[in-house]
């Protein structure tokens, strides 16, 4: 039921849904000023919304800043990888990589300079319609075509959202004995609430390692500034999904 929910509440707070909304609305109502300011709404929502500026400031003020590990010698008794990292071509059954895919590229960079002992990829299926999209079976499957041996993987392929990938993570290390220093892979904007939820189920030596952070250099060009782009549209409606997360996992004491 909280998975089913997750899905709705993702579509609600949509600033694009909302625009879509108070189009609609405008069109409906019989009252012409209150149909006037319902528009402007729209617009001004819209350009909020798809503006790169304020959008890369958001993401710079919530995603962490964590040293350099790259330029660091540390080893760890693993690597946590979180999913969400591609989708899955039933057809051919593999994965594609998607923008999270990151996660898993680092990772591997990481393992192939020893610094760290194992894999361990965390990821089902997070599709309603697609229950039988486990990624971590399809990760697991793209890691053995390039000779990663099993020996290096661990995959837990049932979670559907964070805090089972937490729980679940835990558990199987658990089962198999594996203790250690880990580094927590994911993505900026996710990776304070995947923190919190990773250290509350029990995971005291974890390290965050960002990968494929949404926030770059501070810019001040006038296309950045002004000018409306459909891809700070898609990065707002990450970002409000993962503060709805992170709320919602508080409010749940799951972080």
């Amino acid at each position: 039921m909280f998975f089913i929910l997750s899905k709705i509440l993702a579509f609600l707070i949509s600033p694009l849904v909302w625009v879509f909304a108070l189009l609609i609305y405008s069109f409906i109502t019989k009252i012409e000023t209150r149909a006037k300011k319902l528009r402007i709404a729209a617009v001004i929502l819209l350009y909020v919304s798809s503006n790169s500026f304020l959008v890369d400031e958001l993401y710079r003020a919530w995603e962490p800043v964590t040293p350099d590990y790259d330029l660091m010698s540390t080893k760890y008794e693993g690597a946590i990888i979180l999913g969400g990292i591609g989708d899955i071509d039933l057809r051919l059954k593999k994965i594609n990589f998607g923008f999270g895919g990151d996660r898993l590229f680092q990772t591997l960079a990481l393992y192939h300079k020893g610094r760290v002992k194992r894999m361990i990829f965390t990821g089902g299926s997070g599709s309603i319609e697609f229950p039988e999209k486990r990624e971590g079976l399809y990760v697991q499957k793209y890691l053995q075509s390039i000779h990663i041996p099993d020996s290096s993987l661990v995959v837990e392929s049932t979670s559907k959202n964070t805090y089972e990938n937490a729980v679940n993570t835990k558990k199987l290390l658990d089962s198999l004995h594996i203790d250690g220093d880990f580094l927590l892979v994911t993505s900026g904007y996710h990776m304070p609430r995947a923190m919190a939820v990773f250290n509350k189920v029990g995971f005291k030596k974890l390290t965050p390692y960002v990968t494929n952070r949404a926030s770059g250099i501070r810019r001040f060009t006038f296309d950045h500034l002004f000018i409306p782009n459909p891809g700070a549209l898609h990065g707002i409606e990450y970002l409000l999904h993962e503060w709805m997360g992170y709320i919602v996992y508080k409010l749940k004491g799951y972080a």
